[in-house]
């Protein structure tokens, strides 16, 4: 929680943030506002602009956002990650609202706080996004507590829970694979023993470095292209040879103003020889 209200920072909020229990208790020590005061409050925000007033606001709803935070917590993240997205959510609630609707800001900043969870988690939730489209964004936040029972569905359940969340039954069967798959890392974690190492997708690929074929095939390779470079460059004239040498082969390159100078034109004509002459190079190598 050393980052938790980070966002909040507009609003000088004197909260806790060394730690989730210490943040929590203090949020939920802070007084719910009336139904007067809360519309007084925003009142004085929207039209006078008061940042005390939405400080005000923003502190007494805190306690709101950890309750649906905590609703979050299977899915793998941090609370306080949680906590402070639906934080970020009730500043936008807050700066939105109008008192003149005649709503509560709990109820009102509800699906701004929701929103801002659900897109921090499928941020986060996996390296590859399981949830593009509207449907199975929709699937993913409902699909756990639409299943009956642990283990695959079968298949009354999946038509149960497309027929219950208006999808189809593809996009359950779908999603359902989606979650039940599990993130790995490309390589063993260096702590683990070799043989204590699970399977990871470097153990499938074959080290060619010490390929003899490997080797003589890269050395050819290198072979090829320097002769194919001397080759195209002996079709250049001398000037632009000189101006790729020294623009593109030297060590300390030269810049175009220097070239310039040196063969008494503007720095735009050197510019157009070494285009003209790259092309030149480019020609002969593609046709090589």
């Amino acid at each position: 929680m050393s980052q938790q209200l980070v966002q909040l920072n507009q609003y000088h909020l004197p909260l806790p943030t060394s730690s989730e229990e210490a943040y929590i208790q203090a949020v939920n020590r802070i007084p719910v506002l009336d139904a007067d005061q809360e519309r007084d409050l925003a009142e004085r925000y929207h039209g006078e602009g008061d940042l005390d007033a939405a400080r005000q606001l923003v502190l007494s709803h805190l306690r709101f956002v950890v309750h649906i935070a905590r609703g979050y917590r299977g899915y793998g993240l941090a609370l306080g990650d949680l906590i402070q997205e639906g934080n970020i959510g009730l500043m936008k609630a807050v700066k939105r609202f109008d008192p003149a609707v005649g709503v509560r800001l709990v109820s009102f900043a509800v699906h701004w706080i929701r929103a801002e969870i659900h897109e921090f988690i499928l941020r986060n939730w996996r390296i590859v996004k399981i949830a593009t489209t509207k449907a199975q964004r929709k699937l993913f936040f409902n699909l756990r507590s639409a299943k009956k029972r642990l283990g695959w569905l079968n298949h009354d359940e999946v038509e149960a829970v497309a027929r219950d969340l208006n999808v189809k039954t593809k996009t359950v069967l779908e999603m359902e694979s989606r979650l039940a798959g599990q993130d790995i890392g490309f390589d063993p974690l260096t702590s683990q023993e070799d043989d204590e190492a699970p399977w990871t997708p470097a153990a499938f690929l074959e080290d060619r470095r010490f390929d003899p074929a490997e080797s003589i095939e890269s050395d050819d390779w290198e072979r090829f292209r320097g002769e194919a470079l001397h080759s195209a460059l002996s079709h250049l004239d001398e000037r632009s040879r000189e101006i790729i040498r020294h623009r593109w082969l030297a060590e300390e390159r030269a810049t175009l103003q220097e070239l310039a100078d040196r063969y008494g034109v503007s720095a735009e004509r050197i510019r157009q020889l070494e285009k003209n002459a790259i092309g030149k190079l480019k020609a002969v190598v593609v046709g090589a």
